[in-house]
């Protein structure tokens, strides 16, 4: 399993995780479409735009390997803001690519191409104190 170096590993000051620590034994989370519903908390929303700024602000337009990214995470975000990078995508593997369609993720986060530095990334975790 990848592990990307310098992605945050949360939303600073909650406790959103955006990475997990190590690989399942009993193998990868399958991503999922997750349906997002107007009534969810703002907390979420903002979970939802922090994580695909860091997407963003890490990977940019380009194609991104799984790895180490949380398949919760990636599911509010999977089939809309988040899609697969070719038609032999995985969602069972570490190893799937993905790539953020920028023009749904600027229609549906717009905060987070007008201002990429608004989130507080200082609070990434440090790849020493993973196992």
């Amino acid at each position: 399993m990848l592990k990307h170096r310098g992605f945050p590993g949360r939303l600073p000051s909650t406790d959103y995780q955006f990475v997990i620590r190590r690989a399942n034994k009993k193998g990868a989370t399958k991503i999922i479409r997750r349906e997002r519903y107007r009534d969810r908390s703002p907390a979420d929303r903002r979970a939802d735009a922090g994580f695909l700024a860091a997407l963003w602000n890490h990977f940019g337009e380009e194609p991104f390997e799984r790895g180490n990214l949380d398949a919760g995470r990636i599911s509010w975000l999977f089939g809309r803001e988040v899609i697969a990078a070719d038609s032999s995508f995985d969602a069972e593997s570490y190893d799937a690519l993905l790539k953020i369609n920028v023009k749904i993720a600027e229609a549906s986060f717009p905060e987070v191409f007008e201002d990429p530095d608004s989130f507080d990334w200082d609070d990434t975790d440090d790849e020493d104190d993973w196992a």
